[in-house]
């Protein structure tokens, strides 16, 4: 009997371990100085409320063309994005990255709502820049897959691309952790699955067929749901290298797509 009680106690206080901690190992947040970013070209500040702003990196489109706004993974940084603006204004599209609170330099601390925050000030900013809602192209990788999924059930963006998506938070949750009762401690839950069908826009998913992070399964599930979705799965690729297989195919890919929705 008192071995079931201490059992059941350490079962417990693990639980509430993994619900205290649960924001720092969804959201690891590299830092970086201010310096690295403000005062150079293509970056800048948006607000947020109670005084808060977040970095952008930003390459207007060519005139008519579309801008891809991008919400980047877990571990990544708005730093790590000049190469993805770059290759993607080489294509003739435009491109917009924001940063989250919390990661690079950018203050406040990640969320769900805190994301959705940056991603809505964004957007604004693309308004003021002139950019129509039809020129608009979400883009998501990894965790950013939920921020992208949430703006387009919001009514933006003419397309969306996806790049190595989960099914929710939740769903990850229990494949990492399934000794617990995610559904009853993920607060962050980014429930793509089942915001996807009431997405109308087209959106084409891109997911490694050996990603150790995000099964692909995930990825096909996801698009099925989605009433007008490609979805392509990438041999050899994993989590964190798959739009750079095969010299940048996918990449090119992701231009494409986001040009004209081919």
């Amino acid at each position: 009997m008192a071995f079931v009680f201490i059992t059941g106690m350490l079962y417990f206080a693990l639980c509430a371990l993994t619900f205290a901690a649960q924001r720092s190992l969804i959201y690891p947040a590299p830092r970086s100085e201010p310096e690295a970013l403000r005062g150079r070209p293509g970056f800048g500040q948006v607000p947020l409320a109670a005084g808060l702003s977040v970095d952008t990196f930003y390459l207007p489109a060519p005139p008519g063309a579309p801008t891809v706004l991008h919400f980047h993974g877990n571990g990544e940084q708005l730093l790590g994005q000049r190469g993805l603006g770059q290759l993607l204004g080489d294509a003739g599209v435009g491109f917009l990255a924001v940063e989250y609170p919390g990661y690079g330099a950018s203050g406040g601390s990640p969320s769900e709502a805190g994301l959705y925050a940056a991603a809505e000030a964004a957007l604004q900013f693309l308004r003021e820049q002139g950019v129509k809602p039809e020129q608009v192209v979400l883009s998501g990788r990894s965790l950013g897959t939920g921020v992208a999924v949430e703006m387009a059930r919001r009514g933006y963006g003419a397309r969306m691309v996806l790049v190595a998506p989960y099914t929710s938070m939740v769903a990850m949750g229990q494949r990492l952790l399934p000794f617990l009762p995610a559904t009853l401690l993920v607060r962050d839950r980014f429930e793509s699955l089942t915001k996807a069908p009431g997405i109308t826009i087209p959106v084409l998913v891109i997911h490694g067929e050996q990603d150790e992070v995000v099964p692909v399964d995930m990825g096909r599930t996801l698009g099925q749901r989605f009433p007008h979705a490609t979805v392509v799965t990438v041999p050899r690729a994993g989590h964190n290298d798959v739009l750079e297989q095969d010299g940048l195919k996918e990449f090119a890919r992701l231009a494409t797509f986001a040009l004209d929705g081919t």
